[in-house]
């Protein structure tokens, strides 16, 4: 994994560029998210906050965010546009090697960024940085294995149609943004949820997985 660190940098370099705050698959489940959180957050960090759309709405919830990402680009593109919010401090770093100190926040969010790492030592890092009662909050994609994955991949194409048009008024994004992503994706890959779970029975006691269907799932876990 951390091979490949260099050239996710790079990707999403070039996909910060392109990026705006509109609709996306993770942005639908934005409000999802932040039902999750606890009921007052004087600390929450922010792992892989690409240009800081989450980060700003957990900073409107909290008293201090701490947001964090591995390209130079997403971290400065971030701070342009949340200069209205100086209770952010955006970061460059790799969560591979980041130092996670050990329960300093109420909340530790995530959103596509887990598949990048290696699963059970992340969340094992993510609970250790969490205060006794916090909570861990992630948004992620998986690979489908079994006929319910792929009923819900099934329904989930429709649906995006419809929510992009309603959402965007278009049905597809500009070419330049397809061929980043379409670059980015020749090296990416997403564990099961089968695999998820397991990391979580082993790390999480306690850990909610759902399914949900734009081609994502979500974990919340409360620190006792």
């Amino acid at each position: 994994m951390a091979e490949s660190m260099p050239k996710i940098r790079t990707d999403f370099d070039r996909i910060a560029l392109l990026s705006g705050d509109g609709w996306d698959h993770n942005s639908h489940y934005h409000d999802f998210l932040l039902k999750q959180l606890p009921p007052h957050c004087t600390y929450a960090l922010d792992i892989g906050c690409g240009t800081g759309a989450f980060a700003r709405l957990l900073a409107r919830r909290s008293d201090r965010v701490l947001a964090l990402d591995l390209s130079p680009q997403m971290i400065r593109i971030a701070k342009e546009r949340s200069k209205q919010y100086p209770n952010i401090d955006f970061q460059v770093a790799d969560a591979m090697t980041w130092e996670f100190p050990t329960e300093q926040f109420n909340c530790v969010a995530s959103i596509a960024t887990l598949h990048h790492l290696p699963i059970e030592e992340t969340l094992s890092k993510m609970a250790g940085a969490l205060k006794i009662n916090g909570t861990l909050i992630i948004l992620d994609l998986f690979q489908a294995e079994g006929p319910s994955d792929v009923l819900t991949s099934a329904l989930a194409v429709p649906a995006n149609i419809i929510l992009k048009w309603i959402k965007t008024g278009r049905l597809r994004e500009p070419r330049e943004v397809r061929e980043a992503w379409a670059e980015h994706g020749r090296s990416d890959s997403y564990p099961t949820l089968s695999q998820i779970r397991q990391a979580c029975a082993s790390v999480l006691p306690g850990a909610r997985v759902r399914r949900h269907l734009l081609w994502r799932y979500s974990i919340t876990w409360k620190k006792r």
